[in-house]
């Protein structure tokens, strides 16, 4: 069962503002003032066709797909052939069968380098808009290794559908008590985020994740109120996740259309405060 509530900017979301914070601590960021490949001592790669059926390949340490420029990290999609390098003639599996990618991108992560238990974590970012168009913020527990996926965790800060252009994603996903995967969320009218900077966040601790869209929290996910009882799966370490991916005929995300291509996603900034 998926539980994603489709809510509306002004009044509600306005009145869960909430102008009193504890201070934070700057505990780790990438402000990307420099130029190149993304720092090898914060950030590891995702390589091949990964998930989901998606049509991108994910490249590693290259600059046509992911580069730091001008005070930002850049991942950009593109619309061209690449070797697959897991190609198996006559496979049958769909992230080998293909000898040739026909979309490239990137996907970043903290994997390995740090981790974190609890705090703020942060973008300022700027998402591309059109049809299968899909840059998000994520992040998965650092036990995905050993607990597979849903019981690993997953926490979405951000995803954005080009198709739905007005709105973001913060959803949670989880393993019930019979391992069935759960999803809550909300998906909220926020205007146009592809056309400006656009700061998203999630506050976690021990008892909830509340998800961030700018100044206005728009959802919060308690442990306890839970739709099912996600354990402790959101009580331990996770690590961060950028990608941008795209969808395809039949996805949740939708076809891409190629004429959008390339599509930049751009990060001004990643903070974790504590």
């Amino acid at each position: 069962m998926i539980i994603l509530l489709i809510i509306t900017l002004p009044g509600l979301l306005a009145a869960q503002t909430a102008p009193d914070k504890k201070p934070l601590k700057l505990v780790w960021a990438d402000e990307f003032n420099y130029n190149g490949l993304p720092d090898s001592t914060k950030w590891s790669y995702e390589s091949g066709f990964v998930r989901n059926q998606e049509p991108e390949y994910y490249t590693t340490r290259r600059l046509e797909n992911c580069r730091v420029e001008n005070g930002m990290l850049v991942i950009e999609a593109r619309k061209e052939d690449f070797p697959n390098a897991a190609y198996r003639a006559g496979s049958e599996k769909w992230d080998q069968e293909a000898q040739f990618a026909h979309y490239t991108s990137a996907s970043i992560n903290t994997k390995n380098r740090t981790e974190w238990k609890y705090g703020r974590m942060e973008i300022r970012a700027k998402v591309p808009a059109g049809k299968g168009i899909w840059p998000a913020f994520w992040m998965l527990g650092s036990d995905r290794g050993r607990i597979k996926w849903p019981g690993c965790g997953e926490i979405d800060i951000m995803e954005f559908l080009g198709r739905d252009s007005t709105r973001i994603y913060g959803t949670v996903h989880y393993a019930d008590v019979n391992g069935q995967v759960r999803n809550e969320g909300k998906l909220p009218v926020v205007g146009k985020p592809a056309d400006g900077f656009h700061i998203y966040a999630i506050e976690w601790n021990d008892e909830q994740i509340a998800f961030y869209y700018d100044d206005i929290k728009y959802f919060v996910f308690d442990f306890d109120k839970a739709a099912y009882n996600p354990g402790k799966t959101f009580q331990k370490s996770f690590y961060i996740l950028l990608n941008m991916a795209l969808g395809h005929t039949g996805s949740w995300a939708g076809p891409v259309d190629d004429n959008l291509l390339p599509a930049k996603y751009y990060i001004d900034y990643v903070r974790v405060y504590q």
